[in-house]
């Protein structure tokens, strides 16, 4: 079937008719509309989707608004980084067991990448991952792992070959956070909380059936998570922006402005406007196939703005700018940017340029990807991971 505008509305009303969500249980009326396809339209059907063009998930989800969400804040990792990777390189059997409850949101998933040794050169990353029968074990710290407290399952690399390129040896598993072995402890960051985690594994035995992709694949595999990732973080609308907090401020306590911030603030309205024109039409990209680099321009900018725009705030609101609601010790399972006060936005805006990829890391992808300039010289490039200095 050719699916359009008409059809994929119609759907969603036939679906609404036969699931009236004042009456369903919340987590039924997620499961029917994930098996209706309209979790995501534009994957295949039966995995949530109708196999229906990306860009008609907007008319789904207009249709549909007002009912019960899966809590995307909540889920974030799952629905940007997991499920498209597990939807490229998974077996039928991995993505029917693990696409319907990473939607729903009955299932948390956390990512398993960076290393003390291994941020920005997620290359020389050391956890290994050793064969043994028709099982792996795993032994080693991973960091920065973000709802790592909540989750049931992580997408993660490992090292299964020491004796190649660093590139060339790893492989990318889904890993049991509830498996013996794994061990979770909180980060505290600036702001107080600890969403941040830090995981050793130990000893973790995992069935050769949780491997995605084949044996030495991974960072092939990973590059699908990490650009989803980026697109996922910069380029995905929301209903409240950072700018948006700023310009109501600005409406609503006139007597702060000064000409000064005026000028900044117009300078940060145009950038944003350009990052959200541009986060449209790298959309319209994605749904005629992949994300590309251009993500990691995306990303790099809404670093930048967040910080610059939470710097703006809190000098224009002043001693108030300086208050703090609560810096008690927490673990969220989620980030409340956008409804906490400036100073926790000030705060929590620095680790922008670091999470997702770091904004100096990112600046290399563009050069190289996107403009298309000399890459760095690289004299690890051909050699063993083993032979490294460290």
């Amino acid at each position: 079937m050719t699916w359009d505008e008409a059809s994929v509305a119609e759907r969603a009303r036939a679906f609404l008719a036969e699931h009236d969500p004042a009456v369903m249980d919340r987590l039924e009326f997620l499961r029917a509309r994930f098996d209706a396809g309209l979790a995501w339209v534009h994957f295949p059907e039966g995995l949530g989707g109708l196999g229906a063009p990306r860009g008609l998930q907007a008319v789904a989800d207009r249709e549909l608004k007002g009912t019960p969400d899966n809590q995307p804040g909540r889920i974030g990792i799952g629905l940007g980084m997991a499920a498209p990777t597990i939807l490229a390189f998974g077996t039928e059997e991995q993505k029917r067991r693990f696409l319907r409850p990473l939607w729903t949101g009955e299932e948390v998933w956390c990512q398993l990448f960076s290393e003390p040794g291994a941020g920005s050169d997620l290359a020389t990353l050391a956890t290994r991952a050793v064969r043994e029968g028709d099982e792996w074990v795993v032994d080693g710290q991973k960091v920065w792992t973000s709802s790592a407290h909540t989750a049931r399952w992580a997408i993660l690399v490992a090292r299964t070959d020491p004796d190649v390129p660093k590139h060339r040896g790893l492989t990318y598993f889904v890993c049991d956070m509830h498996a013996p072995g794994v061990e979770v402890r909180p980060l505290r960051q600036i702001t107080g909380e600890a969403e941040f985690n830090e995981v050793f594994l130990t000893g973790v035995r995992l069935p050769d059936s949780l491997r995605l992709g084949e044996v030495g694949d991974g960072w092939r595999v990973a590059q699908t998570t990490l650009m989803n990732e980026r697109v996922a973080i910069g380029g995905t609308p929301s209903r409240r922006t950072m700018m948006g907090v700023v310009a109501e401020t600005w409406r609503s306590r006139p007597e702060l402005r000064t000409h000064d911030l005026h000028q900044r603030l117009l300078k940060l309205w145009v950038d944003s406007e350009v990052m959200r024109l541009t986060a449209v039409r790298l959309r319209e990209q994605l749904a005629a196939g992949h994300p590309g680099p251009e993500g990691s321009g995306m990303k790099l900018a809404f670093a930048r703005l967040h910080q610059e725009l939470s710097g703006l705030e809190v000098e224009l609101l002043r001693e108030d700018g300086l208050a703090y609601d609560d810096w008690t010790f927490r673990r969220p399972g989620t980030v409340d940017f956008i409804g906490r006060e400036a100073g926790y936005r000030y705060l929590r805006a620095k680790g922008n340029s670091i999470e997702g990829g770091t904004s100096e890391i990112l600046r290399n992808i563009i050069a190289e990807r996107v403009l298309g300039l000399p890459a760095e010289p690289r004299a690890d490039k051909d050699v063993a991971w083993k032979d490294l200095p460290r």
